[in-house]
């Protein structure tokens, strides 16, 4: 339904252009948006006109004019003026303009409506085609889901952020499925990739600076037929979750970059347990002290390099290989050991994942 605001924005161009006063009103005379001081004054004349089988009617200082959804009277539109013809001509310019705005946000209901069943997976293979051809959307062209999680705090103009980095682009979607996140299903050209679209991601941060550090954006794989963006839309979504536990130094985070994290996300909580138990033979990490934990965390981010990794803790060589000898006097893993250090890794990640879905449950 198109919202007053708009129909405010309207009145008052028209308003601007003519000189002419209006007041836009629903059947029962209820003022939804006026350039007039004092337009309830009308509401009888309005109600009355309402019911009356006119298209259109001169009273006494003012003239109505009626706007139809669908053979369903929607609103009532009051012009004045002091030239009766002038008004007349520009009234039937503002129920033209109101109707055919009417026509345009109906079909971008239609559409928003058509792509959020879509993500859903909740339309049958031969309603996806019918329906997107009813609608005039390409099923064949390349496209990506993005989920941009805007935080806990809302200001309500989220999705209008959004879709002005889309502006103009019609072949683009901007909707919501919940009250967390907003969807964007972005058609690419051809020669497009995913670095472009990391790019619309950080363009989008941007319009979000007063909070850049709650936005989170995902996106998928790249389709090429309407039927697969749902799938890129899963995709969108498990990056979102897998980012936040894995990543949650990042604000952009791609599917395709998940790595491992995709993996272990999808394990049974029971199976992840007895991984560990296995691993560390009882004990968790809350039992190793904090210098052994930076230690080991350094070791992995300069990809097991004793020398490197000694200079950028400002440790001796002979210091840190003592405390990789007494990690694994503890664990039985020796991370100088690739094998034993791709273990140690990932009982690392299976621990950080453990704890957040032990969070989700409260």
């Amino acid at each position: 339904m198109i919202s007053n605001q708009i129909l405010q924005n309207t009145i008052d161009g028209l308003h601007q252009i003519s000189k002419i006063e209006f007041a836009v009103m629903d059947s029962e005379g209820g003022v939804l948006a006026t350039t007039i001081s004092d337009a309830k004054q009308y509401k009888e004349a309005a109600v009355s006109f309402a019911m009356s089988e006119a298209e259109s009617q001169v009273v006494p200082g003012c003239q109505f004019f009626k706007v139809y959804d669908e053979q369903q009277l929607e609103f009532v539109v009051l012009a004045i003026g002091a030239d009766e013809e002038d008004t007349q001509m520009v009234g039937k310019i503002a129920t033209f303009q109101i109707q055919e705005l009417m026509v345009a946000y109906k079909e971008r209901f239609d559409r928003d409506n058509f792509i959020k069943n879509l993500l859903l997976d909740n339309l049958l293979l031969v309603d996806i085609y019918n329906r997107a051809k009813k609608l005039h959307i390409d099923v064949e062209a390349r496209r990506v889901v993005m989920i941009v999680e805007t935080g806990s705090k809302k200001d309500g103009d989220e999705i209008d952020r959004i879709r002005s980095v889309f502006s103009g682009k019609t072949r683009d979607f901007v909707t919501a499925v919940d009250e967390n996140n907003i969807i964007v299903v972005k058609e690419l050209a051809e020669n497009e990739t995913l670095a472009d679209v990391h790019k619309i991601a950080s363009v989008i941060v941007d319009t979000f600076k007063d909070r850049s550090n709650e936005i989170r954006i995902s996106y998928g794989t790249v389709v090429k037929e309407i039927k697969e963006v749902s799938r890129s839309y899963k995709e969108a979504g498990l990056a979102l979750d897998v980012g936040k536990i894995f990543i949650e130094e990042r604000n952009i985070i791609a599917y395709s970059e998940l790595g491992i994290g995709r993996l272990i996300y999808q394990l049974p909580i029971p199976l992840c347990r007895m991984f560990i138990k296995e691993i560390f033979d009882g004990k968790s990490l809350e039992d190793f002290d904090e210098e052994t934990l930076v230690t080991i965390n350094k070791f992995f981010e300069n990809s097991l390099n004793v020398s490197e990794t000694s200079r950028q803790l400002y440790i001796h060589r002979n210091t840190l290989v003592y405390r990789l000898d007494k990690l694994e006097k503890t664990t039985g893993l020796d991370l100088r050991v690739f094998e034993d250090a791709i273990t140690f890794k990932i009982a690392l990640m299976v621990v950080k994942y453990m704890k957040y879905m032990e969070n989700q449950e409260f």
